[in-house]
């Protein structure tokens, strides 16, 4: 996928040195853009995790993104991006989950599902097909798309789940008024940030922060937080690990499921790395791009070994190096400490897993308008063409088909089927790259092109 050229200055770029307080202080900074901790919550809650069940899960979480990036960053792909839960295998994780009856008895089925795909991943860079197939299959429009499409189609999820679901003693209005304090928090912050200039770039770093410790405020208000899971937890706590303390099960459709999430991953991933790209004004070789595929299938692998789920580089980063200019892998590396040690640390992990739903679904739908609107930023990248139109529009409406089909429906249908649609992502993401290739070109703008 083309990028617009990077019209800032970077004061420092990948292989140059900073100092170690300075990279410390910026490796932080990306960690704190990241919102790692999202991905584990909303599938913990969504399949009714215990506390401590779900505390380790988002401890999986960290220490999976903090060793993807170290290999993504200073390995494989040298190149300074920063690793974390994708949204895009949401969708699919939960069917396939409650399809082995939820749980942490789905949770095995998952993670039996996503070691074979990681490898077919890593394998796709070794063997240098993947840059092929980025080629091929996912041009800008396509690319812009998938993106658009994952906003969208997470923004019932962040309602439904986490919002207008209601547990215990709350309430559908609290759940609402907390939700909006939290995405207000969000917004408000960004937007000061934003009107401050560079002296408000730590208010935008912090926004999350604030808009989650604001929600929590307002929920012990309303007896809806409690602290105490935190100060039971242990300060050092070693996760999960498959095979070793947790039983992996393996399901053929719950595989082939996986392998179709991680090739849109794939794709995800890869817009990352060109707006990285663009950023450092320095263009992707094919041979750094099947790199990044091994790289991203390593980083899955180790994630799954952990008992979380697929890694991806996270576009915000690319922001952060925007504003900060500073592009050294050293900071990069720091982020990736940092993010292991989060990982280790217990009392941090229970701290994140307290948190409200709703307090989580008001942040998480914010995030989800902006992925959608980053999307909308590759595809007007290329001509909105009557053809083009509908590899844009289609997508979206098979993705909210897969949202808003009747579960009685789907019930009916093969395993494959069924989890297919379970990911409205992966569903509308597979329609962009199948039209693209099968709706012929404008006879107009290939002439214009000639």
């Amino acid at each position: 996928m083309d990028s617009r050229p990077y019209e800032g200055r970077l004061v420092a770029g990948p292989d140059d040195d900073i100092p170690i307080g300075r990279a410390a202080f910026l490796g932080l900074q990306h960690v704190l853009a990241m919102d790692v901790y999202i991905v584990p919550f909303i599938i913990a809650s969504v399949l009714a995790f215990s506390v401590p069940d779900s505390a380790a899960f988002i401890q999986s979480g960290f220490l999976a993104a903090g060793i993807a990036t170290l290999i993504q960053s200073q390995w494989i792909m040298r190149l300074p991006v920063v690793q974390g839960p994708s949204y895009v295998p949401i969708g699919a994780v939960l069917a396939i989950a409650f399809g082995a009856d939820g749980g942490l008895a789905g949770l095995s089925t998952v993670i039996g599902a996503l070691i074979p795909g990681a490898i077919i991943v890593a394998l796709l860079g070794v063997t240098g097909v993947f840059h092929k197939i980025v080629a091929r299959l996912v041009p800008p429009l396509v690319g812009g798309t998938i993106i658009v499409v994952v906003g969208i189609a997470l923004m019932p999820v962040a309602l439904r789940e986490s919002v207008f679901a209601v547990h215990g003693t709350g309430t559908i209005h609290q759940n609402i008024a907390l939700a909006a304090i939290s995405a207000l928090l969000l917004v408000g912050a960004i937007v000061i940030g934003i009107s401050m200039g560079a002296k408000g770039n730590w208010l935008r770093l912090s926004s999350v922060i604030i808009a989650l410790a604001g929600g929590c405020i307002a929920a012990s208000f309303m007896g809806r937080f409690s602290f105490q899971p935190v100060v039971d937890a242990g300060w050092f706590t070693m996760p999960r690990i498959a095979f070793v303390n947790f039983d992996v099960s393996f399901s053929l459709p719950a595989i082939l499921t996986m392998i179709v999430v991680y090739l849109v991953v794939l794709a995800e991933t890869t817009g990352t790395w060109f707006a990285v790209g663009a950023v450092i004004d320095k263009p992707l070789s094919n041979e750094q791009l099947d790199r990044g595929a091994t790289g991203e299938g390593l980083g899955c692998l180790a994630s799954a070994v952990l008992c979380s789920t697929p890694v991806t580089g996270y576009s915000s980063n690319a922001g952060v190096i925007a504003v900060t200019g500073v592009a050294s892998r050293l900071a990069f590396a720091a982020a990736g400490v940092f993010l292991v040690l989060f990982g280790l640390i217990g009392k941090l992990a229970a701290a994140i897993a307290v948190i409200p739903a709703p307090v989580i679904g008001g942040v998480f739908g914010v995030l989800c308008a902006v992925i959608a609107i980053n999307g909308f930023r590759v595809v007007r990248m290329a001509a909105l063409t009557e053809r083009n139109m509908f590899v844009v529009g289609l997508p979206i409406l098979m993705a909210l088909f897969a949202t808003l089909v009747p579960k009685e429906f789907v019930d009916t249908l093969p395993d494959l089927a069924r989890y297919l649609l379970g990911s409205s992502i992966a569903f509308g993401a597979v329609w962009a790259i199948v039209l693209n290739l099968v709706l012929p070109e404008d006879k107009t703008e290939t002439e214009k092109k000639a």
